[in-house]
């Protein structure tokens, strides 16, 4: 059976319209988050999770993909679920972390925090908006306050936060 071009071209379009969180997806019902010096797309952006917003189900699996090196994913002391679990993986080594609490987790990659590399799990369910305000009130500093404004903009957007 040959595919054709155009189907080809529908599939990638259809690809793209889902969701980053969607889109991506892995075999084993995990999504990926790339920890990368400069942005594929946007070479000025640098220094940054891909994507920074990301939305799951309680039981998912997140791998934070150490693309670049001396980046790492840890959770934002106050912006994780009281009974979630805090994480902090090792500078350039990949980490794989379960959701099982809905909430609000903000991370950050422990050296560049400051130049604004934080990002934010969304988990979805019964719970989810129970650590909302406390995970928003949490002061951040230098670039890190800027990026995570922008995310919850777009958690806002996306209807996430009520």
């Amino acid at each position: 059976m040959a595919i054709s071009r155009r189907s080809i071209v529908v599939s990638l379009a259809a690809l793209a319209a889902l969701p980053p969180q969607l889109a991506f997806a892995g075999s084993h019902a995990g999504l990926t988050v790339e920890m990368l010096n400069r942005h594929p797309d946007d070479r000025k952006l640098r220094n940054l999770f891909l994507p920074r917003l990301l939305v799951v189900e309680p039981g998912q699996s997140v791998l934070f993909k150490s693309a670049d090196r001396g980046h790492n994913s840890a959770s934002v002391k106050g912006m994780i679920p009281d009974a979630a679990t805090a994480w902090k993986g090792r500078l350039g080594k990949d980490i794989e972390v379960t959701f099982d609490v809905p909430g609000f987790y903000g991370y950050v990659c422990t050296p560049h925090t400051s130049m604004g590399m934080v990002g934010m799990v969304v988990v979805t369910g019964d719970g989810m908006m129970d650590n909302y305000e406390s995970a928003r009130a949490v002061r951040q500093r230098g670039k890190a306050a800027k990026v995570f404004d922008e995310i919850w903009a777009e958690a806002d957007a996306q209807g996430l936060t009520g």
